[in-house]
Order: C-alpha cells, then sequence, then structure tokens
C-alpha cells in the first residue's frame, strides 16, 4: 500500500475535497482522471472514471482504512467462490492512502438499464448467507452503531440539545442490543443490505457491492434492512415486501428484537445523515426531521431517502 500524507481526517468531507483526492489518487495509480464524473457522494466518494472501465471510491477519512482493507479481501474471496459481486481492480496497489483518505479502485459494472428488485435481494442474501467463510478471512462482528460515537463528537451545525438526545439515546440503545438473543447462527453478513446495494449488468446478472460493513454475524442484521424499510419507512411496496421473503424465506418481524433492530438502524441512518448537513438546505431539514421523529417512537417516519 502506498502511503501519502494522513492530514485531511479533520477537515469537511465535500464534493470538492473527493475530487481533490481522486485527481491525487489516479496520478498516483497512473490513472487519467480527466472526465471523471462524480456518481455519489455518501459514506463514501464514488468516481467513474471517463478514460477506464473504473470505479474510484474515497473513503472519508483515515479511520475507514481497516473496511477499506477488508473491502478488498471480501472481493477476492468472493471472486474465489464465484460469487457475482463488485471485484477490484488487481494490477493496483491498494488500498491507497491519499491526503489522509483510503482510496481504493474497482472494476466498472455496466448496468443492464434497470434496477435490482426485492425479490432479488433476497435470493442474493439467501446465497450469501449459505457461503462458509474461509478460515483465512479475517472478520469483525457487525458493527452496530457503526461510526456513530466519533459523527456526534465531530458534529457541526446541530443544536447541543439535539446532540445530547442523541448521545443518550446511543446508550439506552447498546443497554437494549446488550439483553437481545438472535435466532440464527453467525456467518457472512452484508451489513448494508438494501437494493442500492445490488447492480443487474446487461446480461441479467446481479452482483453485490459496497463491502464496507461487511462482517461475521447473525444475518438477521441483513434482513433487518427491508423489514424496516418496509415496516416502519414505508419505502417498500408490499409486493415488494412479499418477493422478498419468498426468496429468502423468512420475514424478520415475526422475530421479537426485530423492534431493537430497526431503532439502531434509525439511530445510525440519522447520524450518518448528519455528515452531510452542509451539502444543502434540504439535507439540514431532513436531519432536523428524524432526530424530532426519534424523540417519539410511536410517530410515524415520514423520512426521505439518502
Amino acid at each position: 500500500m502506498s502511503v501519502g500524507a494522513a492530514r485531511g481526517s479533520g477537515q469537511a468531507f465535500t464534493s470538492a475535497r473527493a475530487e481533490r483526492v481522486m485527481t491525487a489518487a489516479c496520478r498516483t495509480a497512473g490513472l487519467d482522471d480527466r472526465g471523471a464524473e462524480l456518481i455519489r457522494l455518501g459514506e463514501n466518494a464514488l468516481y467513474r472514471l471517463a478514460s477506464v472501465p473504473v470505479i474510484v471510491r474515497i473513503a472519508r477519512s483515515v479511520e475507514y482504512l481497516p473496511a477499506a482493507r477488508k473491502e478488498v479481501d471480501v472481493s477476492r474471496w468472493l471472486a474465489t467462490e464465484g460469487f457475482p459481486a463488485a471485484r477490484i481492480v488487481e494490477d493496483l496497489d491498494q488500498p491507497l492512502m491519499t491526503d489522509g483518505h483510503p482510496v481504493t479502485f474497482w472494476h466498472l459494472i455496466v448496468e443492464g438499464g434497470r434496477g435490482a428488485t426485492y425479490g432479488e435481494l433476497g435470493a442474493v442474501l439467501r446465497d450469501l448467507h449459505s457461503l462458509t467463510l474461509p478460515t483465512g478471512l479475517d472478520l469483525p462482528r457487525y458493527s452496530a452503531f457503526g461510526l456513530s460515537d466519533l459523527r456526534l463528537e465531530r458534529a457541526a451545525g446541530i443544536p447541543d440539545a439535539d446532540l445530547a438526545f442523541l448521545r443518550r439515546r446511543g446508550r439506552e440503545l447498546k443497554d437494549r442490543l446488550v439483553e437481545l438473543r438472535f435466532e440464527s447462527p453467525l456467518g457472512p453478513v452484508h451489513g448494508d443490505a438494501h437494493t442500492d446495494n445490488l447492480m443487474v449488468d446487461r446480461n441479467g446478472v446481479v452482483h453485490l457491492i459496497d463491502f464496507e460493513n461487511f462482517c461475521v454475524d447473525h444475518p438477521e442484521w441483513d434482513l433487518e434492512v427491508a423489514a424496516h424499510e418496509y415496516d416502519r419507512l414505508g419505502w417498500v411496496t408490499d409486493q415488494q415486501y412479499a418477493d422478498f421473503v419468498g426468496t429468502y424465506g423468512r420475514d424478520l418481524r415475526e422475530w421479537p428484537g426485530f423492534k431493537t433492530l430497526c431503532a439502531v438502524q434509525e439511530f445510525k441512518m440519522t447520524t450518518w445523515l448528519m455528515q452531510n448537513i452542509a451539502e444543502g438546505e434540504d439535507v439540514a431539514e431532513e436531519v432536523g426531521r428524524r432526530i424530532k421523529s426519534l424523540r417519539d417512537g410511536a410517530a410515524p417516519r415520514r423520512w426521505l431517502p439518502y
């Protein structure tokens, strides 16, 4: 791995900063960044290069370096299994550290013009959860709260009262999670299992992407995402969720621990979006909406997807 200066982890991760990092990383890797297109700014910044069929993935700070290393290892393992998934560019030394940001390079998956269905998501998770992890792949347990504590520490533009509430909420949820009893054995878990992390190529093959949260844990963590989007957020239709349950073979809403996992998910979704509050008034309004609804567990979640 090539190592650049580690400064920058304390600076705001804006689209402008991401572009500067992308340009420098491409030059180090010997790739032409001219015409590169920003396709997403979220937990990572994703750029599609115009010169070669490669996606450049830039993490927010040096704290994400272990996750970037894990993504590379998981991609290589899934390739040996013949599992349809994102593949790293093998002839580049990565992760690459550029100005305090871990950067990885991935083969472009040429999409076929449609998104993945919830039935396909259920099938991919069923197949993934049936795999046996190799002894040489060192994976962590699922990080239920992710980097929420770090996000709260670095939060800017959030009222003090809201930050105090979120810190209390986090402590309460950690106590609840300790008491939870899962029904399924440990195995490979994607950790962010929604349809946006599937890509359908021109041949109709569904590929799993984004291994940042990949881990060894209980499959309930993967099943919670679609169940929560259906039951609490209303982002999923009756038919979509029925297709998901039908292909996977389990409805997590029947498990007593479902509500606790939903509460953890909503807390994490809120602290994640807080990072982008400087990107626009619409984001700031959505953060405020989410914090307000977290104060009332019975209130309907009229959240907008980001």
